[in-house]
């Protein structure tokens, strides 16, 4: 089931994002960058305000949260960005990330494009994308947290492509 995100899932969230970074950056990304990051962007008033400000989606199994999908609301010139989906890596390539997209999607379908940025390395979130129709943009070297990272940047064309 998908959902939107409620007060009672800021635990649920932190505990996915935790894992899931841990699994996917353990050998990209040192570890004490990870935490300090996570300590930061997923405290409980920062995902009160990810809950305000945009749009949060669960994806539950069984009643439990396992993942999640974050995305900021259409601006005014009808983009958006896709700023997080992580699922517990248990239930990953099971479907509840396309379901999550699709939710997204269907609740942005006035907008023209979404964005979504990718560490370069991470091979498994740019299959999943580029699988979703997202196409790569550009790729260029920035810092995340002080340290030096390769960053893929995709776009979404919300009226020319299709979900597959």
């Amino acid at each position: 089931m998908i959902r939107p995100m409620t007060a009672e899932d800021i635990g649920h969230v932190q505990q996915i994002a935790r894992i899931t970074w841990n699994d996917t950056y353990k050998e990209i990304i040192p570890e004490d960058i990870q935490i300090n990051f996570l300590t930061r962007t997923y405290s409980d008033a920062m995902l009160r305000k990810r809950m305000e400000k945009t749009c949060v989606l669960i994806a539950e199994y069984e009643g439990k949260p396992i993942g999640f999908l974050n995305y900021t609301k259409k601006d005014e010139d009808g983009d958006s960005e896709l700023t997080a989906m992580y699922i517990l890596p248990d239930y990953q390539h099971a479907g509840f990330g396309k379901k999550m997209m699709e939710h997204a999607l269907e609740s942005l379908r006035t907008a023209k494009k979404l964005f979504v940025y990718v560490d370069s390395r991470n091979e498994m979130a740019r299959a999943f994308y580029e699988k979703q129709g997202f196409q790569l943009l550009d790729e260029f070297e920035e810092y995340f947290e002080g340290y030096p990272v390769e960053t893929a940047q995709y776009v979404y064309y919300m009226h020319e492509a299709v979900l597959v």
